[in-house]
Order: structure tokens, then C-alpha cells, then sequence
């Protein structure tokens, strides 16, 4: 209803005060005009404040990009200062999303309009796209005699980027290569790493003579240190399919939800550090492609590109030619649950090249298969959850087979072993056939 109607309340009101002085009349008796008198006054008070102006309700949003588990508010907006001023009381129902709280838990909201104001507070509780869905608002007029409304109110779409996953790692990079950055190169030069001592030579800045050993030796002798240098990182995130049942930030994750946390905390340390990250994200309709780059705006484009992945499941079709680019020297992490042969087809092509790989397995421990209650057989579908278990430490082993190193993700530490492993394969001389 699009227009200022009276409430079924003074409809009622007016039936019964017509239906007294009717019967007051008929009867002869003023009583009945006294019985009825607060009615009557209650309704010339009511007409009084009839409104005049037509409200405009519209839905605001305080933030529509928010990191899951954060909150922002949703405000009502009724049009005019005019037309706000004619209206007492307001009820609001907003939409239900997945994956998304609100509070009021159920979301509708009532109360006087100078108080209340129709707001609801919402939190998304996963990442990526939430659409909310349309609600309904109406308001009632001063002492209740007219009601507008209820009227559509059209839904917002909310983005939630991911969370990273408490993460740190103390492992230095098998190759730096860059001009800045926290990573100890194989190189001297400026930095803080203690490298050596040597005799002084042209050019070498005062402040590094080693006074003792100049004494010592009759001769200006300096100290060197090893340059500081950046890495370049690229994340792979397999995609392909989500396993589990994700409950949110707040409950169980799938491996989906493993994998993009996982991601991001990635980036978010290797950025901080000074390191160039980039992005490839492994899908059924190809590739998705995020380059190299620095600084926190590329970090919102990576947390941005993570919450948009989109699962889908294509069975069929071969992703093992697809290329992946990438600068020699850089460090790849490939987080998967490894449960397709693409996945370590694109791994052992990216080994073979002569990068440090790495994969980070994110399937989660307490993954179960369909019940049941889907409309499956629950002995069918463990046994088989079993068998493709089975084929994925097949594929496991494989991998390790071929020199890439295999962690599961568990959080702060889980690579810092293995960095170190690499950095020192990388620094040990090779074999070069001519």
C-alpha cells in the first residue's frame, strides 16, 4: 500500500463509537455518549494528525566491504524531514541471507521513530558475496490512526572479504631476488646480516670500520654485511570444489574456507615483509590471474579476488595445460586439498621448471562425507569417502616422490621447517651438464 490508509484500530474505533451514539439515541440514555466519549476524542485527534506527506523508504548501508566477522549497520531512511515528522512508529523486516547474522536475530525491528529508526546491525559470517534479500517497512502516523505501508524495500549486496589465518613465519626465501625486502640475500651488501670482516677498500663507508680489528692488524679492515632483498611469491588456490560443510567464521571450516584464509594470511605476511605477491586462482572456467605487486591496495585487490571464488564442479574437462607464468626464482604455494590430478599435474610442471615449490594441504581432519539425510546412503558414501582418500595419499606421495615438499597447514610455523630446508638446497652448488 502506497499511500496513508486508516489502521484496522480506528476503523474499529469509529464503528464503535457511531454504533454508542446510535444506541444513546435510540435509547435516550447520555450514559452510553459517556462510555463512548474517549473514543470520539481519540479519533478527532487522529484525524487531526493525518499526514500529508508520502514517506520515501530506502535502506542504507554503513560498509558494503567488510572482513568476515566484522559488523556494520543498516539504516532506514523515510524521505523528508516533513514527512518524517508526521510518522510515530516504525517496523522493519529485512531479508535472511546465508552466512549472515543480524541483530535483531530475526530481523524485524519496531519502535518509535526518533528512537529506533528502523537500523539493523549485520555481520557476515563467511566470506565473499551476500545478497541480501528485499524487506518490507511500514509506519503508523501520530496516536495510530494512519498506517502506510507494508512496502517493499529493495535488498543491498554486502562483500566479505577473508579473514587471514593467524599466521608467521620465521623461514627465510630460497632465492631473493629483488632490491628491498626483509629476506637475507646469498649477496653482500647493505643490510643487517653479519657477513664478514674484510680490508678496507675505496668507497667503503667509515662507519663500518671495525676499529679492534684495524688496531690489531696495523690495517683498515670493514665489516660486511648481506643484503636485504624481496621474493617473489605465488599463491596457487585450487578451486576446483569445496569439501565439507562450512559453518562460518565462528565453526567448522571446509577446505574451501581453509584454503582462502590460508591464502590471504599468506599474502598478508610476504606483503608486510616487503615481498611481491602474486595470485593465481585454479577454477573450471579457467584461470584467474592477479600479477605480481606490493603494497596494501594490492593486498585489498588479493582479499578481493579470493572472495569471489566461486566452486563449481565440471568433471571432464583437462586443466593440466594451462600455463602459469611465472619469473624464475619464485616461490610458489600451492594450497589444495589435493584430491584432483590437475592440481599435481600443474604442481610437478611448475617443479620441473626449477622453482621452489611448496604445497600447503588444506583439506580439514574432520571432513565427512554426504549422510544420509541427502538423500544417500551413508555406508555407501564413507566407503566412498575411503576410496577417495585412498586415491589422494596416492597422490600425495607422488608429489613428495618428485622432490616437492608436502605440509599441511596448521596455522603459525607450519612453514618455516620447510623454508629453511629450501633456502638451503637453494645455496648448495649444481650440477651443470654442458
Amino acid at each position: 500500500m502506497n499511500s496513508w490508509r486508516p489502521t484496522p484500530g480506528l476503523l474499529r474505533a469509529v464503528f464503535v463509537a457511531g454504533f454508542g451514539a446510535i444506541a444513546a439515541l435510540a435509547v435516550g440514555s447520555p450514559a452510553v455518549v459517556v462510555l463512548v466519549a474517549p473514543l470520539m476524542v481519540w479519533i478527532a485527534i487522529a484525524l487531526r494528525a493525518r499526514p500529508s506527506y508520502l514517506p520515501e523508504p530506502q535502506a542504507t548501508i554503513a560498509h558494503h566491504t567488510l572482513i568476515e566477522g566484522q559488523g556494520t549497520r543498516s539504516m532506514l531512511r523515510l524521505g523528508d524531514p516533513e514527512a518524517v515528522a508526521e510518522i510515530e512508529h516504525v517496523v522493519r523486516v529485512s531479508g535472511a541471507a546465508p552466512f549472515l547474522a543480524t541483530h535483531p536475530a530475526n530481523g524485524v525491528v519496531g519502535g518509535l521513530a526518533a528512537t529506533t529508526g528502523g537500523t539493523i546491525e549485520l555481520s557476515p559470517r563467511r566470506w565473499g558475496r551476500r545478497e541480501i534479500p528485499d524487506g518490507k517497512v511500514a509506519v503508523t502516523s501520530a496516536w495510530a490512526g494512519f498506517r502506510f505501508g507494508p512496502v517493499v524495500l529493495p535488498g543491498f549486496e554486502l562483500f566479505a572479504l577473508p579473514t587471514a589465518a593467524p599466521f608467521r613465519a620465521h623461514g627465510e626465501a630460497p632465492q631473493p631476488l629483488g632490491l628491498v625486502g626483509s629476506n637475507r640475500s646469498r649477496r653482500v651488501g647493505e643490510g643487517t646480516e653479519f657477513a664478514g670482516i674484510r680490508g678496507f677498500h675505496a668507497g667503503d663507508r667509515l662507519r663500518r670500520v671495525n676499529w679492534r680489528v684495524s688496531l690489531r692488524t696495523g690495517a683498515l679492515h670493514v665489516v660486511t654485511t648481506r643484503a636485504e632483498q624481496d621474493s617473489g611469491v605465488l599463491i596457487v588456490v585450487d578451486a576446483l570444489a569445496d569439501h565439507g560443510a562450512s559453518q562460518g567464521i565462528d565453526g567448522h571450516a571446509s577446505s574451501l574456507d581453509v584454503t582462502v584464509r590460508a591464502a590471504a594470511a599468506l599474502a598478508e605476511h610476504h606483503l608486510r615483509v616487503g615481498d611481491r605477491v602474486a595470485l593465481r586462482v585454479i577454477e573450471w572456467k579457467g584461470n584467474i590471474v592477479v600479477n605480481a605487486g606490493t603494497g596494501e591496495r594490492h593486498l585489498r585487490r588479493l582479499l578481493g579476488t579470493l572472495a569471489r571464488i566461486r566452486p563449481g564442479d565440471q568433471p571432464g574437462r583437462d586443466l593440466s595445460h594451462q600455463p602459469i607464468r611465472v619469473s624464475p626464482g619464485t616461490v610458489v604455494f600451492v594450497l589444495s586439498p589435493m584430491l584432483h590430478e590437475s592440481v599435481v599435474t600443474v604442481t610437478g610442471v611448475l617443479a620441473r621448471h626449477g622453482l621452489p615449490v611448496m604445497v600447503i594441504d588444506t583439506l580439514p581432519d574432520d571432513v565427512r562425507p554426504i549422510d544420509e539425510t541427502a538423500g544417500h546412503d551413508a555406508r555407501v558414501a564413507e566407503l566412498a569417502w575411503r576410496m577417495r582418500r585412498a586415491d589422494r595419499e596416492a597422490l600425495l606421495e607422488s608429489v613428495a616422490r618428485s622432490g616437492t615438499p608436502v605440509v599441511t597447514w596448521r596455522g603459525p610455523g607450519t612453514l618455516d621447517e620447510v623454508l629453511h630446508r629450501l633456502a638451503r638446497r637453494a645455496s648448495l652448488p649444481r650440477q651443470v651438464v654442458r
